[in-house]
Order: C-alpha cells, then sequence, then structure tokens
C-alpha cells in the first residue's frame, strides 16, 4: 500500500489520475474490497484490481473519467453468467468506485496518508460515495459506524515489518521477495562488509551485533523475524533477545539438528520450552526449496501465510 501511495503521488505532481477502488464483492473475486489501481492521463497504469476483462473494462471507464471528472461505479460481473457480458468466471461480482483526483489538493492527501504509514500511525481513509463529497483522512480507525452506507472506510495501516537477522544468500533473495510482498525489511549483521546497500538496496540495515535490534523490538508491534545467520551461536544470541517479547512471525533456518541443538542449550539456560513452539523451525513452508533463492520463496510463504491466516499445510 504504501508503494501505491508513493507511486500516486509522484504521478500527481504531473498528471491528474483516475482511481480505481473495488468498494463491494459478492463471492468469488480476484482482489479484496480496498484494492486500487490508477490510470494517468497517458494511459499508464498502477496497481491492479483483479486484471483480465473486468479490470480492462474499469480502464475503459476510467479514459471516460479523466475527460468528464465525474465520478463513477462500474461493476464488474464474473460469475459467468450466459445472460451478462462476459466479463470473467470467478463467481463473484465487484463494484468499482472511479473517481478523478488532481491538483494540491488531492496532492496533499496522498502526502497526509504516506506520513501517516511511513510514522507507524494508524489512520482510516473515507471516500465518500455522493458526487459532491471528497475523499479524506483520519487520524484514527474509530470511525462513525453509520458511515459504511455512505462511503467507503478504508483503514491505513503502516506496513508490517520483515527484521531479517544475517546477511548471507538467503538473505539478499528474502529481502527481495519480501520488498515485493510489502513488507518494510530491515537486515541485521554485524559483518560490515556483509550488510551493504549494494547487497541490499530495499532495505534498512543494521551493520551492528545483534542487540542493535532490541530498539527495533522495543517499538515495532508489527513485526515479523527471519533468523537465516551464519550459523547457531547467532540464532542464541538472537534468541535470547525475542524471547522477551512478541512478535507475529519468529522463523530460523536450519536442520533438525541444529535447530534441535539451540533448543537444548536454551532449555539448559532455563528458558521456558513453551518459548520453542513459538519458532518456525526449520523455517520456511516445505516445498522441496534446495537453493538460497527457492529457500527465501518458501519463507517469504510462509510469511503470507501467517499474515493472511492461510490454512496450507
Amino acid at each position: 500500500m504504501l508503494d501505491f501511495y508513493q507511486q500516486l503521488a509522484k504521478t500527481l505532481k504531473n498528471s491528474a489520475v483516475v482511481l480505481a477502488t473495488v468498494t463491494s464483492t459478492k463471492g468469488s473475486t480476484p482482489r479484496e474490497v480496498g484494492a486500487k489501481m490508477f490510470i494517468d492521463a497517458d494511459g499508464k497504469t498502477f496497481g491492479t484490481i483483479g486484471g483480465g476483462a473486468g479490470e480492462a473494462r474499469v480502464y475503459q471507464q476510467a479514459l471516460q473519467v479523466l475527460q468528464t471528472g465525474k465520478k463513477q461505479f462500474v461493476e464488474i460481473d464474473l460469475s459467468g453468467a450466459p445472460q451478462r457480458e462476459t466479463q470473467g468466471v470467478c463467481g463473484g461480482t465487484m463494484q468499482v468506485l472511479l473517481e478523478l483526483w488532481s491538483g494540491s489538493e488531492n496532492l496533499n492527501l496522498v502526502h497526509q496518508i504516506i506520513d501517516s504509514l511511513t510514522s507507524g500511525r494508524s489512520g482510516t481513509m473515507l471516500t465518500p460515495f455522493n458526487t459532491d463529497e471528497k475523499p479524506y483522512l483520519i487520524l484514527e480507525t474509530q470511525v462513525i459506524p453509520s458511515l459504511h452506507t455512505t462511503a467507503l472506510i478504508e483503514p491505513l495501516l503502516p506496513p508490517p515489518t520483515l527484521l531479517i537477522i544475517g546477511a548471507g544468500h538467503i538473505a539478499v533473495s528474502l529481502a527481495q521477495v519480501g520488498k515485493i510482498a510489502g513488507f518494510q525489511v530491515i537486515v541485521q549483521d554485524d559483518r560490515s562488509d556483509f550488510a551493504t546497500k549494494e547487497r541490499f538496496p530495499e532495505a534498512s540495515l543494521l551493520a551492528q551485533p545483534i542487540t542493535s535490534i532490541q530498539e527495533i523490538l522495543n517499538k515495532n508491534t508489527n513485526l515479523y523475524v527471519a533468523l537465516v545467520t551464519r550459523g547457531y551461536l547467532q540464532d542464541l544470541e538472537a534468541l535470547r533477545l525475542l524471547c522477551k517479547y512478541e512478535t507475529k512471525y519468529m522463523g530460523m533456518v536450519g536442520s533438525n539438528k541444529r535447530v534441535s541443538t539451540v533448543y537444548n542449550i536454551l532449555q539448559n539456560e532455563g528458558y521456558n520450552p513453551e518459548f520453542f513452539h513459538q519458532i518456525y523451525a526449520p523455517i520456511g513452508l516445505d516445498i522441496g526449496a534446495l537453493t538460497p533463492e527457492e529457500i527465501a520463496v518458501s519463507i517469504c510463504a510462509e510469511l503470507i501465510k501467517v499474515r493472511r491466516s492461510g490454512t496450507s499445510p
């Protein structure tokens, strides 16, 4: 979401856009309520509301809105019903709101949204359905319940943070895939020649001892942690810190022998074995991954499963 609004801000500086937002769904649909894309004055798009013939129809309608400036709804029929114009066969329907965004007022709103997301504060975006009313942001997540009949209410939550401990081969690919999946990525490694911008251009870096992660642990409540360290001694040092905090996810790379060695040492030191049940180890979904790149994909798949409450084994 943050990337979307950052790109929207860049585009609005030079061009009007039509913002397309999914406002309601029924049945099986390719995207959820709140999914967005925008179309600029040159016909270029960013984001997606599901692709296919339905998105193509929204695109054509958006070109009209660029000319008229009038807010409108588009219904996308994905039921495959024979009496309807074929737009898809997912099985459901989607309603998409098209609205023209242009000028300093909309640009200022986008900057407010970006500031909210990057500062760690939660907010709520309200988009009135009335053609005469404009969208606005409130910096709280509780809104008047009755508003949902007259406006789209979207919670704006800061993106989750992925803390990668260890900057080896797996970490390089995991940082890339994690960024694509919507995580803010931080990489820690005490080896300054490993934790570099050349290796991790998309990440914030901590080229410091593992103890440096404590500040992140203290202030971040939406944290996912992947231990892909160079050895079990680094795992031990990290877990001694992590056991004091609640995280959304904690995973540790390594063979079953390495994992059991770490657990045995910690248990002998007096750590509660219940803590070990919180750790995904060996890390990643079992997809038969072998290479660092494949292992990174399996880890990110597990991160997404936890984040979205997936049910795959």
